[in-house]
């Protein structure tokens, strides 16, 4: 099936699909190519969504937990069934190296059986509500009931796996979705939803998508009847979605500058190869790539030269390549931001710093110093910065002083540092001799400090996506 024949034309609102009218092309950024012709809703498709989701919620929060354990599993196993079109598709509109598309795909596979065995685990508990003397007689016991509309908006890094994130616990709890995806990048998001709609388990309106620019999704979020925001992207967007939809709730999973402490008693090589395997992939557009990198200063030559050279072997160009690990960003505007921090960063360049083609080739800066963007902000690029640190509390208050608290890593052979890692670091995840960017889709995911609020995870999402109901009973 061509890609123009992969669902329907126009937007999946409400029972049907709404033609809009208008569309926006999708770029290959590899080459600046057109991909797809996308079709481009209105802030008035937006309110139509809403009004459809709205209408079908009773619906679907009494759908059987036979029929959303058969949606989400119908859906995995329709993708599971064309994943080398989806891994396609990944590559060609978020310009991502086919290595990390698979990567996605696989994720997104297990996000959707991993909320569809959560289904069965969305249960209440009994209340001894005779702990006060008038309650005695009484019978008590809470259930979850769905919090109503969830509107899902998700950034262009990986398309198909954040809006997996976002409309496979909304289907769990029995809520209806409303899926915006980022302008750039609506394809697999797209035909993911058509997947679920196309399953014959839920009413179609309880899962819909409307494509558009700023004020499509202000119309989402200030929208008082829905129940709950969740938002996957830039620290400055979400703090703006927050304030636009209170007091809705809000589930943000914002970005990090995430830090890998490299203790003086590490495996130099492991944590070398660490910093290559978690600073550029997805070329560098990740919230947990590594970005800082502290090394104690007595391994802090050896580090960097056994870094610099496997950052040479890194191989950039064409991202449809099995081997390509690094390729063009999304856009000129963020390449050309990415090279304006290098050059502002005041720090020696070890390695890259230019561009190899359309992509920034491979970058280490070391002795970035404060203050600067390179150091304090999420680059977003295939940039690693390192510093030294004297010892592993000087490194720990430097992961800490950050405003980003994502996920942090620490490399070291001793259990007292690990623990003290674990302890010390104000992280939503400390990994220990591995990459920050560790994540299975089954664990709690969030941060705190401007990295976010809330948790991903089925488990933990469909948590943030129901609210208890009490029910106290007199027979």
């Amino acid at each position: 099936m061509s890609l123009e024949t992969a669902w329907p034309s126009g937007l999946p609102v409400g029972d049907g699909w709404v033609e809009t009218g208008r569309t926006s092309e999708v770029i290959f950024p590899y080459d600046g190519t057109p991909v797809a012709a996308a079709p481009l809703g209105t802030p008035a498709h937006a309110r139509q969504a809403v009004d459809e989701a709205l209408a079908v919620a009773p619906a679907m929060a009494a759908l059987p937990s036979h029929a959303r354990r058969a949606a989400l599993m119908t859906a995995h196993d329709a993708l599971a069934a064309r994943r080398e079109e989806f891994e396609r598709l990944l590559v060609m509109e978020t310009g991502k190296p086919l290595v990390d598309c698979r990567v996605e795909v696989s994720r997104t596979l297990l996000t959707l059986a991993t909320a569809a065995e959560e289904v069965a685990r969305l249960h209440g508990e009994t209340v001894p509500l005779d702990l006060l003397p008038s309650g005695e007689g009484l019978i008590g016991f809470w259930t979850r009931r769905p919090i109503g509309v969830v509107v899902g908006i998700t950034g262009f890094n990986y398309p198909l796996l954040l809006a997996a994130h976002k409309i496979a616990p909304a289907v769990a709890a029995g809520c209806p979705v409303v899926v915006k995806p980022a302008p750039a990048t609506p394809l697999a998001t797209l035909w993911l939803v058509h997947l679920l709609r196309s399953s014959g388990a839920l009413p179609p309106a309880g899962v819909q998508l409307v494509t558009g620019d700023v004020e499509v999704g202000r119309t989402l979020v200030e929208d008082r009847r829905i129940g709950v925001v969740s938002f996957t992207g830039s620290a400055a967007a979400g703090h703006a979605i927050a304030r636009a939809a209170a007091p809705t709730k809000v589930l943000l999973e914002l970005g990090s500058n995430a830090a890998l402490v490299v203790a003086a008693d590490a495996d130099l090589e492991a944590a070398a190869d660490a910093v290559v395997r978690g600073g550029y992939y997805a070329s560098g557009q990740a919230c947990i790539s590594v970005q800082r990198v502290l090394v104690e200063e007595p391994v802090r030559a050896e580090f960097l030269s056994l870094l610099a050279a496997r950052v040479k072997d890194v191989a950039v160009g064409d991202p449809r390549l099995p081997g390509t690990r690094v390729a063009p960003l999304i856009d000129e505007a963020a390449t050309e931001r990415v090279l304006e921090w290098i050059a502002a960063a005041g720090a020696e360049i070890v390695t890259g710093g230019h561009l190899d083609g359309r992509a920034i080739a491979p970058t280490v800066l070391d002795g970035v110093p404060d203050g600067v963007a390179a150091w304090d902000e999420e680059i977003f690029g295939p940039v690693v910065c390192v510093r030294p640190v004297p010892d592993l509390d000087a490194a720990f208050a430097a992961v800490n002083a950050s405003r980003y608290a994502l996920h942090a890593a620490v490399f070291t052979r001793s259990l007292a540092t690990a623990f003290a890692a674990i302890e010390r670091i104000e992280a939503g995840g400390v990994v220990v001799n591995d990459v920050p960017g560790f994540r299975a889709d089954n664990m709690p995911y969030g941060g705190v400090k401007d990295s976010g609020a809330g948790r991903e995870g089925p488990r933990f999402a469909i948590q943030e996506l129901t609210v208890t109901r009490m029910a106290i009973i007199r027979p």
